[in-house]
């Protein structure tokens, strides 16, 4: 398959309408896209002109809900229509469950060119704050990094199969208007933990809507992004200036391995890598809006 680079998708089905997923869809729509999404209770979704669709991937008794394998019949409408799909759920130990649900649909699609997966930069594993890119190992052994990158593979292969574009974004911690430090210490939630020479890349999530449709636009095969904003920087830095921009006390520091940080953000603080994201952004021709935490922060704080 070559490169149909220029023209967006008419149609754009988005399997998981959270964080990220809504700001994806609300782009296209800016952009005359007909967009819309899976959620597990439309009636608990904002209104913004998204269309919704009840389903479920996740296992009955998961806490969020019964599960919906079989699509109704809007989203098997929408999956027939769309020309392009963007797979944001989390993964399970058998890889995605979405597309795990709904192969069959997708391989019936008269419309299909191109489907994408946001995956994860935990895939690597501990680099003591040295770079990653494309063409690192993808060495992280923890469960999680392993169902990330069993997911990654099963959508790179049903794209193959299937002769359509395909994208998987691997992504660091993703943030926002809505989602960001200000948010953590205004709520009573923020956590100073310290690792020394402890560093994170972020992602504004604006930034990755507008990667992620440069990336439909391109419509390249199998292809792989890694994307980051412009400084890695230490956590304790960002919280510190968002207390600084919204007057808050920051919280008590406590060392990163102290006996009452859990086991989940131990392992969480333990990876220590820098992304390098020059060559997703030189295929996409994008860049990120917010290149620092601060800008992002000052623009949620307004």
């Amino acid at each position: 398959m070559s490169v149909t680079s220029g023209v967006l998708p008419a149609r754009v089905l988005v399997l998981g309408l959270g964080y990220s997923g809504r700001h994806v869809a609300r782009l296209l729509q800016s952009h005359g896209v007909a967009c819309s999404g899976t959620v597990r209770d439309p009636g608990a979704a904002p209104e913004d002109g998204l269309i919704r669709h009840r389903w479920a991937a996740g296992a009955p008794g998961d806490g969020e809900g019964p599960c919906r394998a079989e699509p109704g019949t809007t989203l098997r409408d929408a999956i027939r229509a769309a020309e392009a799909v963007l797979c944001t759920l989390p993964p399970d130990d058998a890889g995605d469950p979405a597309l795990r649900l709904l192969a069959e649909e997708l391989r019936a699609s008269p419309a299909l060119r191109w489907v994408g997966y946001l995956s994860s930069t935990a895939v690597y594993a501990d680099r003591a704050g040295c770079w990653v890119d494309e063409t690192s190992a993808t060495d992280a052994v923890d469960a999680t990094a392993q169902r990330r990158l069993l997911a990654e593979r099963q959508w790179r292969a049903f794209a193959n199969e299937i002769n359509v574009a395909s994208a998987v974004f691997r992504l660091p911690g993703i943030y926002g208007r809505g989602r960001n430090a200000l948010v953590q210490l205004a709520e009573g939630r923020a956590r100073h933990v310290l690792r020394p020479g402890l560093v994170f890349n972020r992602l504004h999530v604006e930034d990755l809507a507008t990667a992620v449709v440069a990336a439909m636009r391109l419509s390249a095969p199998d292809a792989l992004y890694l994307l980051a904003d412009d400084e890695p920087a230490p956590p304790q830095d960002v919280l510190a200036y968002a207390a600084g921009l919204s007057g808050l006390p920051m919280p008590a520091a406590q060392a990163w391995d102290a006996p009452e940080v859990s086991p989940a953000l131990q392992r969480f603080y333990a990876s220590n890598k820098r992304i390098d994201s020059r060559a997703a952004r030189k295929a996409l021709a994008w860049a990120p809006r917010f290149n620092t935490y601060r800008e992002g922060l000052q623009d949620a704080l307004r």
